[in-house]
């Protein structure tokens, strides 16, 4: 039989442009909205970001549209689908502005759906909002969650720049839906049409109703509850015409096929690697035994959770195929705890909880009441009795309860699909209180049997691939070295810039990029037969400017400003004024000819340009110096890459004779890659000589073309011959520097933390570097705008408050490494910035 080739979700999901016009909706205004409802769960934010987004955006009429876009762009997607009408067929809501968010379970997609119901009806996009979810359960859940939501006045007051709906109803079906109501309500009351007031309050008006289900893989599941199954029958019916559909799950599976339509991702293994969500530990090899050697084994794997996360009670779950397994399960769960703990059946069945849908009157006042006790959050409490809880796979979700500690899945069938694992795993990924921020585990006991069958499924589902992973290491001679870093008290302030009738050049200098006037240029070749690489280097003579031309350009710029507004610039700017600040311009780069290079030149017309300068209020960080101390470059975090990111020829390991050595596992990953050859050239480079891998680390992880360049070129030995060490910064937590930014010059800043890419260490000098592609330098950022003025006035602040080494930092792209390593052969680089430094000083 063929393998049946796997895709992974991260590369399903489709990508939105990112440029939307802010006259036909500005995302930007809700940002303090976003802060204050999320907090620091930047997920959902990027989330309620890309809904809105696509649905109000304009830039797409139908999910087809975005669909075909995405097709065009996405390799995997033309492999998956060969033909692009073969990928139509298989979206559920093509001619409607439809999408899914695949949230993991436990990462509150109900703060999602709030933030995008009220930003809806504040932008008054449309004029209610109504969502659908599959059970009772998670309907008084929602209901609960978005009445509480709803009485924080700040939501209310952020949103109120707006003319739409600041302040809707929270109702439920019962109560007929007007304008500016947020409706939650189970799918089924939809049918009821005697007990709901949906069919007569929303006939016709799909146009301007905004439609969000939760838990969306029950409108495609095949189900035995025929409301489920009228679930998509109610979306695409005339009779309403709804327009706008989201969809939130968990579980974004029909059996295993991922949805077509997701636009935003939070995978379980990410909220786990994240810390938001519990990691899960499964059986995969177990010694063979009876059902009463399994519940010893359950049974202690409870107790150990009960020593171990003693500020919380700890609950076990046990998952059945049905509700006749589930009771009788229930029993035999009973017994044993009776009989292992000495106590009566009567005080053990206290203990036990039974979760499903009623099946009788008796069943009902009993079972009703369980799920009553359940949503009421009745089993986390340390006071009540309940540690046991037993369910039905398909009838699990909606429960909020925080401290399962492992979940039993009691028959092969609770785990035969991506659908029912993801379902399943997802009952005990919620963190209790006590333990946020802590490492906390969820064991899920399966048979060891199924994970041989099922093992694929389960890594498919969290994501599980080989991975290859990068640590620091002592090697001789020792690259290690310490970074000063410093402890502050920050603020932030406001500067206002007073309003000026006329333009005021009060610096003595411009900034410009390096220049010369020759320089080196590399090129690599690769031979089409053999396949092997050249690489040559060509002396380039660059295009130079002498300085009096550019002051003459100036000069005729200012004549002409003059004859039309009656201004006084060239009497104000003279000839010698103006030499004398392109020569001090051009001894700060440390540039001693007579001459500008074309892009300086540019530089230089470009700073007297704005010539009727508004007042406007910028934002600027007030940084108060505390603890001067040093991190050591041994202390940074293990940083990983998957094999299946190499493999899109994106990112890239350097290693060298030694990386072997250092760990059998990145020996074993090593060889792997070296003798794979469906992976792309450029996933492995070895760097031959390993004294010119002047690197604390194990390897190198590079993840993008730039980051890739410039590892290769600090590995040449002319560029190594000239440095100490360096070190290629994990993304996050090493070495953070806070930034704030107004996007778009806007009234609202915000902030954020990043850790530069590079530390490069010289003699008495440390480089510090953020790379950045070529586009940056036409195209700046206002957010790495922020980042550059936060990182320099921190290295300005450390220089001055210490002396044993000095700090300079820059941003730096491909189009000017030439310069910054012809820089580093010369000499000092104290003074050195690259054309997209320069770029960003631009306001």
């Amino acid at each position: 039989m063929p393998e049946t080739t796997r895709f992974k979700n991260e590369d399903l999901v489709l990508r939105l442009r990112k440029s939307v016009n802010p006259k036909i909706f500005n995302m930007g205004r809700y940002e303090p909205f976003l802060d204050a409802l999320c907090a620091d769960r930047e997920y959902q934010k990027e989330a309620i970001r890309n809904v809105c987004n696509f649905l109000f955006g304009w830039a797409y009429n139908t999910t087809k549209e975005l669909a075909k876009e995405n097709y065009t762009a996405n390799a995997t997607l033309q492999e998956k689908y060969a033909a692009i009408d073969r990928f139509e067929r298989v979206l559920e809501f093509p001619d409607k502005l439809a999408c899914s968010v695949d949230l993991a379970t436990g990462t509150g997609k109900s703060f999602v759906m709030y933030g995008i119901a009220r930003i809806a009806l504040a932008a008054g996009k449309v004029d209610r909002v109504l969502i659908l979810c599959p059970s009772n359960t998670i309907e008084a859940g929602l209901f609960d969650k978005f009445r509480h939501l709803s009485k924080e006045a700040d939501f209310t007051q952020l949103l109120r720049k707006d003319a739409g709906v600041v302040s809707p109803r929270i109702i439920n079906a019962t109560e007929t839906i007007t304008t500016g109501d947020i409706c939650i309500e189970n799918i089924h009351a939809t049918y009821q049409m005697t007990k709901s007031a949906i069919n007569d309050s929303l006939r016709g008006k799909g146009e301007r109703t905004l439609v969000m289900n939760d838990e969306a893989h029950h409108i495609f599941t095949p189900e035995k509850d025929q409301g489920l199954k009228k679930w998509k029958e109610f979306l695409i019916s005339d009779v309403f015409g709804f327009k706008y559909l989201v969809g939130l799950s968990g579980t974004c599976y029909i059996k295993n096929e991922y949805f077509t339509d997701v636009i935003v991702r939070y995978s379980l293994r990410q909220a786990i690697e994240d810390g938001f969500i519990k990691s899960i530990d499964y059986v995969v090899d177990d010694s063979p035994g009876d059902q009463k050697e399994k519940w010893q084994k359950i049974y202690a794997n409870h107790q150990e959770a009960r020593r171990k996360y003693r500020r919380t009670k700890p609950l076990t779950i046990i998952v059945t195929k049905d509700i006749s397994a589930c009771k009788d399960v229930t029993d035999e769960l009973t017994v044993f705890l009776a009989e292992t703990e000495s106590i009566s059946i009567q005080d053990a069945a206290k203990k036990v909880m039974r979760v499903h849908t009623p099946r009788s009157v008796r069943e009902d006042r009993e079972v009703a009441g369980n799920i009553t006790r359940l949503r009421n959050g009745e089993p986390d409490r340390k006071g009540s009795p309940i540690e046991w809880i037993t369910s039905v796979s398909m009838l699990t979700e909606g429960w909020d309860v925080q401290n399962v500690f492992q979940i039993y899945p009691h028959e092969k069938r609770a785990f035969e699909s991506k659908l029912l694992i993801a379902q399943v795993l997802g009952r005990g990924l919620r963190i209790p209180d006590k333990y946020k921020g802590e490492q906390v585990h969820v064991t899920v006991f399966n048979h060891a049997n199924w994970s041989r069958d099922i093992k694929d499924l389960v890594n498919e589902v969290l994501e599980i691939e080989r991975r290859v992973c990068s640590f620091p290491v002592v090697k001789k001679p020792d690259y290690n070295f310490n970074i000063h870093q410093i402890a502050y008290d920050k603020s932030m302030q406001f500067v206002k810039t007073k309003q000026e009738s006329e333009y005021n050049f009060d610096m003595s200098y411009v900034a410009l990029a390096d220049q010369r006037k020759e320089l080196e240029r590399a090129t690599e070749y690769e031979n089409a037969v053999s396949g092997g690489h050249i690489v040559k280097t060509t002396r380039v003579k660059m295009e130079m400017f002498p300085i009096d031309d550019v002051v003459e350009m100036i000069v005729g710029k200012f004549r002409a400003i003059d004859l039309e507004t009656g201004s006084s610039y060239a009497k104000k700017y003279s000839r010698t004024w103006l030499r004398k600040l392109i020569r001090e311009s051009l001894d700060r780069i440390g540039y001693k000819g007579n001459e500008v290079s074309k892009q300086n030149r540019q530089m230089i017309l470009s700073a007297f340009g704005n010539l009727y300068r508004r007042g406007s209020k910028t934002p600027r960080p007030k940084t108060d110096a505390g603890t001067i101390y040093k991190i050591n470059t041994l202390e940074t975090d293990k940083t990983r890459m998957g094999f299946a990111v190499l493999k899109r020829g994106i990112a890239s390991v350097f290693y060298d004779e030694l990386s072997k050595t250092y760990d059998v596992d990145l020996e074993q990953a090593l060889k792997d890659l070296e003798d794979d050859d469906t992976f792309p050239r450029r996933a492995i480079t070895k760097v031959s000589n390993r004294f010119n891998f002047k690197t604390c680390q194990s390897i190198v992880l590079t993840h993008s073309e730039p980051e890739f360049k410039f590892v290769k070129a600090l590995a040449q030995q002319k560029n190594a011959e000239k440095i100490k060490a360096w070190l290629k910064s994990p993304d996050s937590g090493f070495y953070e520097i806070e930034y704030a930014y107004a996007s778009g010059g806007g009234d609202y800043t915000r902030r954020g933390f990043f850790n530069p890419d590079f530390f490069i260490l010289l003699n008495k000098e440390m480089i510090v570097v953020e790379i950045k592609g070529d586009e940056e330098i036409t195209d700046p950022s206002w957010e790495n705008k922020g980042k550059r003025r936060a990182a320099i006035t921190h290295f300005d602040l450390l220089n001055k408050l210490q002396d044993e080494i000095k700090y300079h930092f820059c941003f730096l792209s491909p189009e000017y490494y030439d310069h910054f390593f012809a820089q580093l052969q010369k000499g000092s680089m104290m003074n050195f910035q690259s054309s997209l430094d320069v770029a960003l000083l631009k306001v």
